[in-house]
């Protein structure tokens, strides 16, 4: 019968398949082998044959195989044919006497039949040909011991220890002797240990096992012996904080911290986290406040230390490192220690001479003249810092005031006024700022030397004559000192200056000038030639304010207003004239009684103000990149109206015309 689907089915089986299944089932059932019964001598003798002969024949063709020589002694051995067995076994090592496992079986056997003597003789032929197998010594020992004979086993340790075996050997040796409770020769076996392996957990268990047993002095010897082993150039971190706590269960809390002292000053950076914790735990337990504090601080200035090793430019590590050595200045005092990193710290310059990369360095300088001074009380050594520091800078292309200002106040401290002085004039002769400018003149002014400052003033001024500040602060200096007329001529001059950095400031500043020395028509006049070079909608506002409060009163602020009204009627920014009718209005409304909604709502030039304000219309136009936008548009009336008069001037023009007048329409005679 033919298939009529020929497709593949969707589940595969494979030939591995169906024989694991088979092995899973158990189909196929294995017959088991034969059982031989033995019923008499012949029978075992051919027996016994059959099997030697195959093993010979198997050892014959493998002759390095350990196991058909195993197989083959445990036959014999099961057949009770010990001397037989033994020659296999001889034969096995013949074959290869470095296999272990082959000595072991042999021994074994010997033990297992209680072949004492054989068994001794195995183990002493195995640890003689391989002593570096710690399995045969472990054995032999293990053998003696079961046998009673102790003085065997320990004369076999001994003669494993010969071979300086590994830690575990003389554990074991230490413990066979614990045992047998023969307490001075384990530690005269740790004794040897120590020397044979010195690591710092072997001096360790030695300490603890004579601190254990009530040895406490032999204790603290071995710990100092071991300290003493790796000497003050490689000292161990973790034999040192045992030695220090073996100090602390005995009460020695001074030992203690002698130990951790001596630690931190010999080890490295890297290895001092664990001291300074166990150092701080200790001092938290038994220390006082002070003692507590010094640990504390001792961990902070390693951590600042890797810090900078990792990056020496890194200056706020530098400020909290100072910080941290002037805390511990008034415990100590030791001054030369804040001074030694106060120097490491300003021998690390900023890689570039830009002025950015100096401005953190600049306040190492500053830090260390003030400690010099206040501080430590070195005149001499703080005037030297500064001279430093100013050789350091790279004043041709930038340079820091504050530094040439404290300087100068420290001589005026040191009551040297002229060195102050000569100080501050070859700043402003090498690097003039305006900082400088100003501190100078305010160190006069203080010193009271008037002509000093004006001398200063107009230096300042030649040096930088577009910045209003000092104008304003010369002519205030003037007005201060009572000379007006020298005050007034100041902003006249100020005023007539090509360029200036804040003009408004510096007109609003001459004005308020006039207006506090009562010269109302000088103010008056200053705002209508301000106005003459600006139009801004604050000149305006200010000039009505002044003539409300200083002048004629409301008409002729009124009158300001209307000025203003009919200058910006027509103007680019519509906004401005918003404002000003806002204002116009508010001050309209004031005028009119503003507690009386009333009296407000029918006053004519509140109306007549209110008449003006603009509607705000929502237009739309088209921007850079094609599209459209909205924005809002403020129409004012009599903006509105003007179109409407523009067309009947024409049509005025075109009815002269006709009328034989021969008026052009381009004429401009009408008015508008």
């Amino acid at each position: 019968m033919k298939a009529k689907n020929k497709m593949a089915n969707q589940v595969q089986i494979t030939a591995e398949q169906l024989l694991r299944e088979a092995k899973e089932r158990e189909l196929e059932v294995q017959a088991a082998p034969p059982k031989q019964k033995i019923s008499s001598m012949a029978e075992l003798r051919d027996f016994q044959l059959r099997k030697r002969k195959e093993y010979e024949d198997n050892i014959r063709k493998n002759r390095t195989s350990l196991h058909n020589w195993i197989k083959y002694a445990a036959f014999e051995e099961d057949q009770g044919e010990l001397s037989k067995a033994r020659s296999v076994y001889e034969r096995a090592l013949d074959v290869d006497y470095r296999s272990p496992s082959l000595w072991i079986k042999y021994a074994e056997m010997e033990m297992k039949h209680k072949q004492v003597n054989h068994a001794r003789n195995i183990f002493d032929r195995a640890v003689s040909i391989l002593p570096r197998v710690n399995q045969f010594w472990y054995k032999y020992a293990y053998m003696e011991e079961m046998l009673g004979n102790v003085a065997g086993a320990r004369q076999v340790f001994e003669r494993f220890m010969e071979w300086e075996p590994d830690e575990q050997a003389w554990h074991s040796y230490i413990n066979f002797e614990l045992r047998y409770k023969e307490l001075d020769r384990a530690r005269y076996i740790y004794e040897r240990f120590v020397l044979v392996h010195p690591e710092p957990k072997n001096w360790i268990k030695y300490a603890k096992f004579e601190e254990r047993n009530g040895y406490l002095a032999s204790a603290r010897q071995v710990f100092e012996r071991g300290v003493e082993f790796y000497g003050n150039e490689n000292p161990d971190a973790r034999l040192l904080i045992e030695f220090a706590r073996f100090e602390e269960r005995q009460k020695e809390h001074e030992r203690a911290r002698f130990i951790y002292r001596f630690a931190l000053d010999n080890l490295p950076k890297s290895e001092q986290a664990d001291i300074y914790k166990a150092y701080t735990v200790h001092e938290k337990k038994y220390g006082d406040r002070g003692a507590i504090e010094s640990v504390v601080i001792s961990k902070r200035r390693i951590k600042y230390e890797a810090e900078l090793e990792d990056n020496p430019l890194n200056y706020d590590a530098w400020f909290d490192y100072i910080r941290l050595a002037e805390e511990e200045l008034a415990s100590t005092g030791q001054v030369d220690d804040v001074r030694r990193i106060y120097e490491r710290a300003i021998a690390c310059l900023p890689p570039l001479e830009e002025k950015q990369h100096w401005r953190r360095y600049i306040y190492l300088w500053i830090y260390y003249a003030l400690f010099e001074e206040l501080v430590a009380g070195d005149i001499p050594r703080t005037r030297e810092v500064y001279q430093t520091c100013l050789t350091v800078l790279p004043h041709k292309k930038f340079t820091f005031a504050k530094i040439w200002l404290l300087f100068a106040k420290f001589e005026i401290r040191q009551r040297d006024v002229t060195a102050a002085r000569r100080l501050l004039g070859q700043a402003l002769g090498r690097c003039p700022k305006e900082r400088l400018f100003r501190g100078y003149i305010e160190l006069e002014i203080q010193l009271r030397e008037f002509d000093r400052c004006r001398r200063l003033y107009e230096k300042f001024l030649e040096f930088s004559p577009e910045n209003c500040q000092t104008w304003m602060r010369f002519a205030e200096f003037e007005t201060v000192l009572g000379d007006l007329d020298r005050a007034r001529a100041i902003y006249r001059l100020a005023v007539g200056q090509p360029r200036l950095d804040l003009p408004e400031l510096l007109w609003k500043g001459f004005i308020d000038f006039e207006i506090e020395a009562e010269e109302f028509a000088k103010a008056r006049s200053l705002y209508r030639e301000l106005l003459e070079r600006t139009q801004h909608v604050k000149v305006w506002l200010s000039f009505a304010s002044f003539e409300e409060a200083h002048g004629d009163g409301a008409d002729a602020a009124r009158q300001i207003y209307s000025e203003a009204d009919a200058a910006m009627r027509f103007g680019r920014d519509p906004q401005q004239r918003l404002t000003l009718l806002e204002a116009w209005l508010e001050f309209e409304k004031r005028q009119a009684g503003g507690d009386d909604p009333d009296a407000v709502d029918r006053d004519p030039r509140v109306r007549r103000v209110a008449g003006l304000m603009p509607e705000r219309a929502t237009r739309r136009r088209r921007t850079d990149d094609g599209g459209w936008e909205e924005f809002e548009e403020l129409l004012f009336p009599d903006e509105q109206q003007q179109p409407n008069l523009r067309l009947l001037s024409l049509a005025r023009r075109w009815r002269r015309r006709q009328q034989g007048d021969g008026v052009d329409l381009d004429d401009d005679d009408d008015d508008d």
